[in-house]
């Protein structure tokens, strides 16, 4: 697996990706999950993307959104052929070194309620849950992860 940045050349291979990983959230959901409604030109214009690649293609995408205090987590996703090869923990461990790289000692990022395999894959990762906020059809949580 390499990591490397994403461009807008890279916009079809970051949908793509996008719409593979959060394809079976919808129906945990029972609506369409936030990240499929994303203007991904726009993201990759005015936020930090990168792409986790092996010989099988694009296996995962991260996108990073710098704000003053803080590192957003916009998205970690996993292609679902490659789940449970340690793709997820690459590009979490690639936000933390970002974060210390631009002197930023606060994550946050956020995800359903419904995701309870998310919500416990993130505790075990050493985030928090910060609150929580309703959004008409679905409750996101707001995790927080501060960095030694």
């Amino acid at each position: 697996m390499r990591m490397r940045r994403a461009s807008g050349d890279d916009l079809d291979k970051v949908v793509a990706l996008q719409k593979a990983a959060y394809a079976e959230n919808e129906a945990l959901l029972g609506a369409r999950p936030l990240p499929l409604e994303a203007d991904y030109a726009k993201i990759l214009q005015e936020m930090e993307a990168w792409l986790c690649e092996s010989e099988r293609g694009v296996d995962g995408a991260l996108i990073l959104e710098w704000r003053p205090d803080d590192l957003l987590i916009w998205s970690v996703a996993a292609h679902p052929q490659a789940r449970s090869a340690g793709v997820g923990k690459r590009l979490l461990a690639l936000a933390h070194e970002r974060a210390r790289d631009m002197q930023r000692g606060t994550i946050r990022l956020y995800t359903a309620s419904v995701y309870a395999r998310n919500l416990a894959w993130y505790a075990r990762n050493g985030f928090r849950e910060e609150w929580r906020e309703r959004l008409g059809d679905r409750t996101r949580v707001h995790m927080v992860k501060t960095l030694d």
